[in-house]
């Protein structure tokens, strides 16, 4: 076969990768005679004539300034050693992806065809550690080992085998029933495969064809019917001991709950009956009409008012909580980038938009040793490294802002990670119709394509994790690809679209027979027309494929030209695969024959309902509510305090935290770290509402509340802490605890038959129940993963409580401390000698605290949580270096838990209104002052040592990259005020879309603020026409703007290797190069480009042909709040500031580190990072210019600034960047 092979390898200046690598190698494998690493991208070009491999390499895959070029040969020096690994077949390779898209559109072909290995060769090393080496960095689920100069290439055929239809199934007895199970790798239990046997025996009268079997089995599976949340609980018992009573109490509070909501109707008592019973009581006694009532259940969706421009609207806000927790312990970077990518879509299937999420996640101690990994488990430490980078890429991709990260420590969670994502989403009310699918009604698949992807992922999901998974579980990982569900939002966006679909969900467990066979009763699905990634999958396998970023869309039939002209306007592929029926068959066709044909009350029965007993265990001896951490019992209260601080899960996670982009969106109204030193933690996520024209106050808050110490104690603890913490959080931030709205997580071990395991969710529910009935405050929404075990190893009892309401921005308040000689407080929720708070003592603190926030008389509060009250002096402290002086307190009250306790900073002295209340709750503790030093009875820590304690336990994992500012500031003004010669009052401002743009939102809402008019347009690339007619689009619509902004983004994932090179393509179309031309030398127009659309400047050449951009020094993605100094007057985009104006922006990049061949003295570095320089970029660079100024690139967010944002962020002032941009036509 005729192929050719390049061979790319970054400049050793420039390769992270390697240098990271290298650190890696040398620190956690042990591996000091290490000397370097090398890492090199092979691309295999099949079908490729010499003239346009030449192309490909100059164009897509080389760049002379940051690469070495190698073909045919890669130069391997004698004391070198090297493996090559490439990804298993029929996994998604966004790198091999976006090659292959590129080269399509560079040469106008589709045969081209593209294939990415990758090379790592380590210098001075044994052979046994080659093997040390490889045994870490290949994971034998994602990834195989090939020979360097080996070559092959599968070519995928159409497959021309029937599917299998079982034979003598209808037959077999138990024992033959048993083999088969284990045979086919059939997930449901030997009841239930007996009872489907049954259906076939005497509804069917045939025997099963595999399709169907599998597919029943997915529709069975723990995850999509939580078959443990619904089984029988035939007897609860509980254990003689202290806590006795206490259960027994909230057990019969349960049952006259059930007997007030189902009367004289029969309900089994089950897990899923104890969490929902809340919400259908306080639904029956008239507390829950904000709840939207609709058969669509994949998100949480509550009705709220949204102010715009002063006036009221009705919206929904949806808001959703997922795990990914198998896959991720299997394959942690798709597996947590599909956690986020699937939580995302059950939103969007309700057609709402996602604005922010928070990631919960558990893990084992990242710091043991590599030698201490467990056989058949991927070490901690890799797992929760890649997993970060997988989340956090696709949170960037797709444009969704990540506003909360926390990570929890605990040795139960080797047994299988936890993987959780939380969100929030809204949409107006008018553009949400819920229909009922009739007869006739079309399905159409929207987005992705389908591969084996993910097949057998709910199925796996549900299993118990073995040694033997990572190598036999390969066809269930999962990769995302978030351009494709980017274009998917942009999509159900319009009002137009979203009000013709009757009923949407989306494609994730058990794919088209989940997400098509619960839309409707009755089903005719036709699938030789779901589009497919390649050739050669059978019908079983479209029909259960988990591939990702697809949507399945109900639609009267007479809508359908409409509809698909809207999905052709965004690029989105979409096709009628199937139609409603009056028959309750599920049905499925592949050609030409039926390979399914199943009743659908059958599928509904869910299969035989499981029974089980509860036995609840007293909690061992002592109280977690009542001690002290035994480390620091034989401290002095110095020490501890210190000591404290440097407890794993208390300890600064903020190079964890940095890696996610916080502020994508321009709706951020909390970052993650807050104060002028970017270290106090926010006690959750807020968010204004994404309105798209008009500004809003209204925000939506998230909080979590777990801990795991206290659910291992006691799970009836767990749960019913787990409540008030994420409440009391809510409170701390300036919201109301009365209109929150809860939905749970559950994730324990494999209960099997133990009662007493049954019994540890059983409690942990009961107490979640007792505070929701107590506060009349519901969960309405829910995920529960009951497969946290393995071998004899559990994950700790895991109820995870998320809080959600809405509040007007002015009223958030963080935790930081905001100035000296401040009042603080602690609002104590007393606790008595069982475990149990007095929710009366709760309403009345709770309220307390939310009348003096809108009083703006307290101006920073913290939950008490695990560290005490030390720990939240301590977190609040660091943010400013605003110092505290504590009166007289005694050792255990620093640092015994308090949850449920708030700890406020008052604007000045104690408030007389709770002197005159007379208020016991309120205890002083102290007083902020300007020495930044902690003073503690009679000592002083120093806020700096402090600091240094915080961030070490987790610096070797997670390090902060202390970007250097041996850079000079440079002062450029020799230029003058520049404007145009023909003016023109209102600008028109084209912004292009692109695949994996994601700033065109905030960007056009910054330009219309500034007074311009704006269009958008989305350059089309499915087709090779849709391409030729996107370029003569594109070229028309330059020559009618006056500036043209090109936004930020992912452009193709910014693959093979980094970004700009679709932008550089299409720009450098003949057409659209003319217009580009004809915009700055005949027209006199501006362009602006942020983030990406810099990226996408400097390799046109339109800013300097000697400037180059990579990766950040760090090569990590840096999300953080920087101030960036104003360095020249050459341009008019900066024509109302002036040299040495400082303003505070957002950053969110990983590939913004400038580099410059030749020094500038023109005036063209337009500002520079000012203090730190988080990129690691040439000179401080931020922006740079044309060297007439009228083009401009910023590395930083300019466009997400706005009214009310980043409130826990010290701002030195906000930009004016487009006003001048609009000002130059004046």
């Amino acid at each position: 076969m005729n192929f050719k092979r390049i061979f790319i390898e970054k400049k050793e200046e420039y390769n992270t990768e390697a240098r990271s690598l290298l650190k890696e190698f040398r620190d956690y494998l042990s591996l000091h005679n290490l000397t370097r690493v090398r890492v090199v991208n092979l691309y295999d070009l099949i079908n490729v004539t010499e003239e346009e491999k030449e192309s490909i390499v100059k164009e897509i895959l080389f760049e002379e300034a940051l690469d070495n070029l190698y073909e045919n040969k890669l130069p391997i020096k004698e004391n070198e050693k090297v493996f090559r690994v490439e990804y298993h077949k029929g996994q998604y390779n966004q790198r091999e992806d976006s090659t292959s898209q590129l080269i399509r559109i560079l040469t106008n072909k589709e045969d081209i065809l593209v294939q990415n290995s990758k090379a790592i060769i380590l210098e001075n090393i044994t052979d046994e550690d080659l093997e040390k080496i490889k045994a870490y960095y290949i994971n034998p689920i994602e990834m195989k080992e090939v020979p360097l100069d080996s070559f092959e290439f599968i070519s995928d055929e159409d497959t021309t085998e029937d599917v299998e239809i079982i034979d003598r199934f209808i037959d077999l007895n138990k024992e033959e029933l048993e083999g088969f199970k284990s045979q086919y790798g059939i997930g449901m239990d030997l009841d239930d495969l007996i009872f489907c046997q049954e259906y076939f025996i005497n509804d069917e009268k045939r025997n099963p064809t595999i399709t169907e079997l599998k597919l029943v089995d997915t529709y069975w599976s723990d995850h999509c019917r939580h078959t443990t949340f619904m089984t029988e609980i035939t007897d609860i018992s509980l254990e003689e001991g202290r806590y006795k009573a206490v259960f027994q109490k909230a057990i019969e509070e349960y049952i006259r709950s059930r007997e007030y909501v189902y009367e004289d109707r029969e309900r089994p008592i089950s897990l899923m009956d104890l969490a929902t019973i809340n919400m259908k009581e306080i639904r029956k006694k008239g507390l829950l009409d904000d709840k939207e009532e609709t058969d669509e259940v994949n998100a949480c969706s509550v009705e709220i008012d949204v102010d715009i421009d002063g006036k009221n609207e009705k919206w929904l806000l949806m808001f959703k909580n997922e795990t990914h927790n198998h896959p991720t312990e299997m394959e942690p970077f798709g597996g947590a980038s599909t956690c986020l990518g699937g939580a995302i879509r059950d939103p969007l299937s309700g057609r709402a938009y996602v604005h922010q999420a928070m990631r919960i996640t558990g893990a084992k101690d990242p710091r043991q040793k590599y030698e201490d990994t467990l056989p058949g488990k991927l070490p901690q430490r890799k797992i929760t490294k890649l997993a970060k980078e997988g989340y956090s890429s696709y949170g960037y991709e797709i444009g969704a802002a990540t506003g909360y990260v926390r990570e929890i420590y605990d040795e139960g969670y080797v047994a299988k990670r936890m993987e959780l994502g939380a969100l929030v989403a809204a949409a107006p009310r008018e553009a949400v119709y819920r229909g009922k699918p009739v007869a006739g009604d079309l399905v159409i698949l929207v987005g992705g394509r389908t591969g084996r992807d993910g097949l057998g992922g709910a199925v796996g999901s549900s299993k118990e994790h073995t040694e033997k998974s990572l190598h036999t579980s390969s066809a269930e990982v999962q990769k995302g690809n978030p351009a494709v569900e980017r274009k998917i939002v942009r999509l159900f966006r319009k009002p137009e679209l979203s009000k013709m679909i009757k009923k949407c969900n989306d494609f994730g467990a058990g794919g088209v027979s989940v997400a098509i066979g619960e839309l409707a009763d009755g089903l005719f699905i036709e699938l030789d027309k779901v589009p497919l990634k390649y050739p050669g999958l059978d019908g079983t396998e479209i029909a259960l494929s988990e591939s990702q970023e697809r949507m399945a869309v109900v639609i009267d039939s007479k809508d359908l030209e409409r509809f698909l002209s809207y999905c052709k306007e965004e690029d989105v592929e979409a096709t009628v695969v199937a139609k409603v029926t009056e028959e309750r068959n599920l049905k499925m066709v592949w050609k030409g024959k039926t390979i399914v044909n199943i009743k659908r009350d059958f599928l509904d029965t869910n299969g035989i309902r499981k029974k089980s007993k509860v036995n609840i265990i007293e909690p061992i001896d002592g109280s977690y509510l009542e001690e002290i951490p035994l480390h620091l019992k034989d401290k002095d209260i110095k020490e501890a305090f210190i000591e404290n601080m440097k407890d794993i899960n208390i300890a600064s996670q903020k190079g964890l935290i940095e890696g996610f982009d916080h502020s994508v969106g321009g709706s951020t109204v909390l970052m993650p770290l807050g104060g002028k030193y970017k270290l106090t933690p926010a006690e959750g996520m807020v968010a204004k509402i994404p309105v798209l024209n008009g500004n809003t106050n209204t925000c939506s808050l998230m909080t979590y509340g777990f801990e795991p110490k206290l659910s291992k104690w006691s799970p009836f603890h767990g749960g019913y802490y787990a409540v008030i913490e994420s409440i009391g959080k809510i409170v701390a931030m300036g919201g109301s605890y009365k209109k929150i709205r809860l939905t749970f997580q559950e994730y324990f071990e494999r209960l099997g038959q133990d009662e007493s395991k049954w019994g540890k969710p059983f409690a942990a529910l009961l107490g979640a129940f007792l505070v929701q009935k107590n506060l009349d405050i519901p969960s309405i929404g829910g995920k529960d993963s009951m497969s946290g075990s393995f071998e004899d190893i559990h994950v700790p009892p895991t109820l995870v409580s998320f809080a959600v309401t809405t509040a007007k921005v002015e009223n958030i308040i963080s935790p930081e401390f905001k100035k000296p000689n401040s009042t603080v407080a602690l609002v104590k929720l007393d606790i008595d000698k069982k475990g149990m708070v007095d929710f009366d003592q709760l309403k009345a603190n709770y309220s307390l605290i939310k009348e003096l926030v809108d009083e703006g008389k307290i101006i920073s509060a913290t939950s008490v949580k695990y560290g005490g009250i030390a720990r939240a002096i301590g977190e609040m402290a660091l943010g400013n270096k605003i110092g505290f002086k504590f009166k007289e307190i005694d050792k255990e009250d620093l640092f015994r838990p308090l949850p449920g306790s708030i700890l406020v900073e008052f604007n000045g002295q104690m408030p007389r209104i709770v002197k005159e209340r007379d208020l016991t709750s309120v205890i002083e503790l102290g007083t902020t002052m300007e020495k930044e030093a902690i003073e503690i009875a009679g000592g002083s820590i120093e806020l700096d040592a402090l600091i240094k304690a915080y961030e070490k336990p987790l610096d070797e994992v997670f390090p902060v990259y202390k970007g250097k500012d041996n850079f000079e500031n440079i002062d450029y003004t020799k230029g003058s005020k520049i404007t145009r010669k023909v003016k023109i009052a209102k600008p028109k401002v084209l912004i292009p879309i692109f695949t994996g743009s994601h700033g065109e939102y905030t960007m056009e809402e910054c330009f219309k603020e500034a007074g311009a008019n704006v269009e958008t347009l989305v350059f089309k690339t499915l087709s090779l026409n849709d391409l030729e007619t996107s370029y003569r689009e594109l070229a028309k619509k330059i020559k009618e703007c006056q500036i043209l902004g090109l936004p930020n983004g992912s452009p193709l994932g910014d693959e093979p290797e980094a970004g700009g090179k679709l932008l550089r393509l299409i720009f450098n179309n003949p057409y659209v190069r003319e217009a580009l031309d004809n915009h700055l030398n005949n027209e006199d127009g501006l362009i602006l480009g942020i983030g990406a659309g810099f990226t996408a400047l400097i390799k046109l050449g339109l800013i300097s042909p000697s400037t180059y951009i990579t990766a950040n020094e760090s090569g990590e993605f840096i999300s953080t709040m920087v101030d960036v100094r104003v360095s020249s007057n050459l341009s008019p985009w900066f024509n109302d500031m002036k040299v040495g104006e400082v303003y505070s922006v957002p950053l969110a990049t990983k590939e913004g580190k400038i580099i410059l061949v030749n020094s500038m003295d023109n005036g063209q570095i337009a500002s520079q990072f000012d203090g730190e320089n988080p990129t690691g970029s040439a000179f401080g660079i931020e922006s740079m210019t044309s060297l007439d100024g009228r083009v401009l690139g910023t590395i930083t967010s300019i466009d997400r600034v706005g009214e009310g944002l980043y409130k826990n962020t010290k701002s030195l002032g906000k930009h004016k960047i487009f006003q001048s941009g609009i000002k130059y036509f004046d």
